[in-house]
């Protein structure tokens, strides 16, 4: 029993090099290597984008508005504040000349006064959608805007888009229908609200910050209920969100999203300052000059 028990096991099983017995066993273990390849790419693509995303897109934001404070949102609640007090203003007997004098703006009306009614316009909701349901909706984009370009690049993007807007529908109109254009009818109709800048914001952050999942959450339905339903309001948000991506593109391109965007605030573990000390590519960067850097130094 003791000889049985202490005998070495038996060696493995080996096949001569032009066996088909091991061309076959190599040829099972490619494909098992192959899919697994398969398969682990797309997860860590999707695992690196929901990561760059995050960073990006919740913790740099998160990080400026407490850093700054109320303050960093301030634009957003003044919108919110504006939207809200023209809604209810608009809904008592005198406020309702007063709003669709300073803000009513038609296809059909000379240009100059279109141009001069649209800033009021962003803030007046329409008339045909509910003004609370879509509060969130703008102070979430006024906010992401506003932490990560600033006020004053959040309003430029946020006007041009949906001047824009009110100008494509102009020109659809003039083409249209019959050579995919709009209606005569559609310039009667009133344009105002905020969806144009409210899609054009969130088209431009994702853009800039690359961030696809938020385009794909706050951009892409929008664009699919407009295609769906052709309408006045439907073109305007498909020329919002095409010159928001235009903006982001020639405004930031792949310089200018690391240079406007918000930085990764995530501490560095020790290997990411060692990777920055040498280098991703193994090339050892030059050390600073002085005693430290000195290799003549006795101390060293």
């Amino acid at each position: 029993m003791d000889r049985i028990s202490s005998a070495a096991p038996p060696p493995p099983v080996t096949y001569p090099p032009h066996s088909p017995v091991r061309a076959k066993k190599q040829k099972k273990d490619g494909q098992l290597v192959s899919l697994g390849s398969l398969v682990s790419r797309p997860a860590r693509w999707c695992r690196n984008a929901v990561l760059h995303e995050w960073r990006n897109v919740v913790a740099g934001p998160c990080r400026k508005l407490w850093e700054r404070g109320p303050l960093g949102v301030s634009l957003a609640v003044l919108a919110t504040v504006a939207v809200i007090g023209l809604h209810e203003f608009q809904q008592t007997a005198a406020g309702a000349g007063v709003v669709r004098v300073i803000s009513e703006v038609r296809a059909d009306q000379p240009l100059w006064l279109s141009l001069l009614r649209t800033p009021v316009s962003v803030f007046v909701p329409a008339v045909d959608l509910p003004a609370w349901g879509g509060l969130p909706r703008l102070f979430l984009a006024f906010a992401l805007a506003e932490l990560a370009f600033g006020r004053v690049r959040t309003l430029v993007v946020a006007y041009a888009v949906t001047l824009a807007g009110t100008l494509g529908a102009r020109v659809m109109i003039a083409l249209g229908p019959d050579r995919l254009g709009l209606p005569a009818e559609a310039a009667h109709t009133v344009d105002t609200g905020a969806s144009a800048a409210i899609v054009g914001l969130f088209a431009y952050t994702a853009v800039a910050l690359r961030a696809p999942l938020l385009f794909l959450a706050a951009v892409v339905p929008t664009v699919a209920g407009s295609i769906a339903e052709p309408n006045l309001a439907g073109r305007e948000h498909l020329v919002a969100v095409a010159v928001a991506m235009i903006l982001a593109v020639v405004l930031h391109g792949r310089a200018g999203a690391a240079h406007h965007g918000p930085p990764c605030q995530w501490p560095l573990t020790e290997s990411d300052g060692v990777d920055q000390e040498v280098g991703h590519d193994g090339s050892r960067r030059g050390r600073p000059t002085g005693r430290r850097g000195d290799r003549s130094d006795p101390d060293r």
